[in-house]
């Protein structure tokens, strides 16, 4: 606190300068900095020094009001000193609710999918022939290595039936998955290890009872996610569809027919057969096989010998099948006379995880593998994939600018 009191100048000068501090205040939620939500009402600063910062929350019982608070009174005190701020708390109006919805969408109308045809994301859907392979597991480190990558990353829990994202990262309290919160017409998903998460689950009260839906319903769900559910700018949308080649991946394949399909599978031969049968479903809805993933690998012994209880062989039969099956890619030699040349387009082998008891007891407490321990085998086969995939731009090719010349 100053001496003497200040002058206007003085005081609107430190206006200016608190304003500039809350820049760098985040919406946890939204992912983006309060100051450019109109979340902040007011900045005034009296002729002792000391500030007061009103600040409207988007709901009322909004559940990052406590976390947004500090950081605005800790943004504040770097500019007045320690003891001289205080913050005022209030909630958005409809009014103002909705013009913030609307910003975000950036002016797009509601019930219109994010992940359109033109969208920059890269959408991989992840899935497999049968249950019990760890899908959702290579899903949920996938995404964290790659959000440790520095890319914005999302997923949606396409497993209705299923569902266990939000307790693999960590996202249950309780017994119960952490909701999303709700402002108008828009729902944020929340985060964990830097990972916009929405799932079913979230929307369950009981996790004893059953998911019993048929079709529409199913669909009705997945279509919701990709419009209501706001994700923001993405580099990486990655699905975690359920097992088998039902209702949700051919949802998938019909609302995204740009994704890209990443298959997991085991080393067992039963569990590749099966695992190529989803790879030909999703083929079939005009989607493009990127690669497969083969998890419970033998698992190295101290004597250097490995342990393959699941056998082997079967995430390179899986890729093969998958090859010999995709349409035939065309290359066009440099001469303008010579005949086009079909070429096989492979379908790769990503990786092969080995079995690792700290990949599963970090799906156990909602901490991934690859930030627990990143020095297990598991782990690091994981990071060759995120390495992979995070080196992929989000390229404009193919996509309309929405321009045309004059």
């Amino acid at each position: 606190m100053t001496d003497s009191p200040t002058t206007e100048v003085e005081t609107d000068t430190t206006a200016t300068r608190v304003r500039a501090a809350l820049t760098r205040v985040i919406d946890p939620e939204i992912r983006r900095p309060i100051t450019e939500l109109d979340m902040v009402e007011s900045v005034e600063v009296s002729q002792t020094g000391t500030a007061t910062v009103g600040i409207r929350l988007t709901i009322a019982g909004c559940p990052a009001a406590a976390r947004i608070e500090a950081d605005v009174l800790a943004a504040t005190e770097t500019v007045v000193g320690a003891g001289n701020a205080s913050v005022v708390v209030s909630v958005m109006t409809r009014e103002q609710r909705t013009i913030l919805t609307e910003r975000l969408r950036g002016g797009a109308a509601a019930r219109v999918t994010q992940f359109g045809p033109d969208s920059l994301t890269r959408i991989y859907a992840i899935t497999s022939g049968k249950g019990g392979v760890g899908k959702s597991t290579i899903t949920a480190n996938l995404a964290v290595a790659l959000a440790g990558r520095g890319l914005a990353v999302g997923i949606i829990d396409a497993d209705v039936y299923g569902f266990s994202i939000p307790g693999l990262l960590g996202l249950v309290h309780d017994g119960l998955a952490v909701k999303p919160t709700q402002v108008g017409d828009m729902i944020l998903p929340p985060v964990a290890h830097d990972v916009k998460v929405i799932s079913i689950g979230m929307f369950v009260d009981d996790p004893a009872v059953a998911v019993a839906w048929r079709g529409p319903m199913l669909h009705r769900t997945i279509s919701q996610f990709l419009t209501d559910v706001y994700f923001g700018d993405l580099d990486v949308l990655l699905l975690d569809l359920p097992p088998g080649t039902g209702d949700v991946a051919i949802t998938v394949g019909q609302l995204l027919p740009h994704s890209e399909v990443i298959v997991v599978t085991t080393p067992q031969p039963a569990a590749a057969d099966v695992a190529v049968r989803s790879g030909i479903v999703a083929r079939q809805t005009g989607q493009k096989l990127y690669g497969v993933i083969e998890n419970m690998s033998g698992m190295a012994q101290p004597d250097g010998s490995v342990l393959e209880i699941f056998g082997s062989g079967g995430g390179h039969e899986v890729a093969r099948r998958l090859s010999e099956g995709q349409p035939e890619a065309t290359a066009i030699a440099a001469t303008d006379t010579a005949a086009s040349v079909p070429l096989l387009a492979q379908v790769p082998l990503l990786a092969q995880v080995p079995l690792s008891v700290p990949l599963r007891s970090g799906g156990d407490t909602g901490t991934p593998i690859v930030l627990s321990n990143p020095e297990d085998p598991a782990a690091v086969m994981i990071q060759t994939v995120a390495a992979r995939l995070a080196t992929r731009a989000r390229g404009l090719s193919g996509r309309s600018l929405g321009i045309s010349p004059r």
